[in-house]
């Protein structure tokens, strides 16, 4: 801020030589940790592990509480908070980081697999706001989960490895599109059109050769049964690797940086936070995309028990006037994606309120749609706080909002966790093409999130 002027700055221009490598560095810790946490489940494993080589505990063994002690408690597989106890009580609140694991992806249905044509096919259901036509012709890596007719769980994880092979979904030609071309976007592909080609090698027989021949090499590599897809998880992802983009490698593509670049950045931070007064939370949680819903969506009160148990083993004391105390006294980002300025498609965004790629950590005061429906508006005190914050500490940072008022919207966690009376704003990375099978960032807006928030972990009150 020069002269109580606003400006937008670019994060290289603020950068000296040896952050300038930092950023790098930093670029290639984040390409890896894509590539591990293409899914939820995927993604709390590698967190977990991280947090294990830096000293974090499972909540049950953590015992009585101290400043410093790092502690983490996983739900389900599927969403995970890490904690670095502060000095003071937890009944002064806490300042948490909350991101999602999950992103738009093809869901493999519970009974998926049939033939035709000479091929194999498995049938999905898309899952979160994707556009369908960006789906087709892709090659696609499966993963998940199966929990066999045993009770045995196997893990899935096929089409990222250079030898192992990749699915796809199917679209017309281009000669006979004659059809397809009339229609829009939204109609061109239809959820139902989006069948997964998983073989067309036939077994030995007369009828269903095509799907038994999969059933077949399932059951000798895996041990599954048809009858065992009723009770799995497979989700159909973009194979390949995250990648350096441009000729200066300033950029990433990678599938799922919605919102795995805010877990990045809140897990790189939290493991190097220390003299922290308040404890510091960092919440990944699951189903944000499809509305923040079930046992491990930010609905859950999964957040509150974690919290309650904290409470607990601080001094083996609990009452809801406690909680309530320490929920009304925390302050919370809300670590999700803003929609960068895009210079071939500028005008789905206001200019003057728009993120810039390679211009820091975005702050957006509210998302929704339709007037601002569904969003959580941060008020004008929090919004000075981490202002105040973000300048002490020398972080580059913007506004944003997202898109135009009468273009559309979308939303985050963030007005799930303001349900708990806590300040909470939303704090996060710049992408283009967000939702796409591959979306873009920028290598020193990643670094500066991270610098973000572990500052407000380290100098929040």
């Amino acid at each position: 801020m020069d002269d109580g002027l606003y400006i937008k700055r670019n994060v290289w221009e603020q950068l000296g030589a040896d952050e300038k490598a930092e950023v790098f560095t930093l670029g290639e810790k984040f390409k890896s940790f894509m590539d591990a946490a293409k899914t939820e489940r995927f993604g709390v494993k590698a967190i977990i592990e991280e947090a294990k080589k830096h000293g974090f505990v499972s909540l049950e063994e953590a015992g009585a509480l101290k400043a410093g002690r790092k502690i983490y408690c996983e739900n389900r597989g599927k969403n995970v908070i890490l904690a670095v106890i502060g000095e003071e009580s937890l009944e002064e609140g806490v300042n948490v980081v909350g991101c999602h694991l999950d992103s738009p992806r093809l869901d493999i249905k519970q009974n998926p697999l049939y033939e035709g044509d000479g091929m194999a096919l498995m049938k999905t259901h898309y899952y979160g706001l994707l556009r369908k036509y960006q789906w087709v012709a892709l090659p696609l890596a499966l993963y998940g989960v199966v929990i066999t007719g045993r009770g045995e769980k196997l893990e899935i994880a096929i089409g990222d490895e250079e030898d192992d092979p990749v699915f796809y979904v199917s679209d017309i030609l281009p000669h006979l599109g004659k059809d397809q071309n009339i229609k829009s976007l939204e109609q061109a592909v239809t959820g139902e059109d989006m069948n997964l080609i998983v073989g067309s090698l036939p077994a030995d027989g007369k009828d269903n050769r095509f799907k038994r021949q999969v059933l077949n090499i399932l059951n000798k590599k895996y041990g599954i049964c048809e009858e065992d897809f009723l009770s799995a998880e497979l989700q159909a992802v973009p194979a390949g690797k995250a990648r350096d983009v441009g000729f200066d490698r300033s950029m990433v593509a990678a599938y799922g940086q919605d919102d795995k670049v805010c877990a990045f950045t809140a897990l790189e931070a939290i493991l190097n936070v220390n003299n922290n007064r308040k404890t510091a939370v960092a919440f990944f949680v699951d189903k944000e995309e499809i509305g923040n819903v079930g046992a491990t969506g930010m609905h859950s009160r999964f957040f509150e028990n974690v919290l309650t148990e904290l409470l607990f083993k601080e001094n083996e004391k609990y009452c809801d006037v406690r909680l309530g105390r320490l929920l009304t006294k925390s302050n919370v980002l809300s670590a999700d994606v803003a929609a960068a300025m895009d210079p071939t498609h500028p005008e789905i965004l206001e200019r003057q309120n728009a993120a810039v790629i390679g211009h820091g950590i975005s702050i957006v005061k509210y998302t929704g749609a339709n007037g601002k429906e569904g969003a959580n508006d941060a008020n004008a005190e929090y919004l000075g706080y981490i202002r105040r914050i973000f300048h002490e500490n020398h972080i580059v940072w913007q506004t944003a909002e997202l898109g135009k008022c009468d273009q559309g919207g979308g939303g985050t966690i963030a007005y799930v966790m303001a349900n708990h009376n806590m300040n909470v704003v939303d704090v996060g990375v710049p992408v283009l093409s967000m939702h796409a099978p591959y979306e873009l960032t920028s290598k020193p807006d990643i670094y500066m999130t991270v610098k973000a928030y572990r500052s407000f972990w380290e100098e929040g009150a």
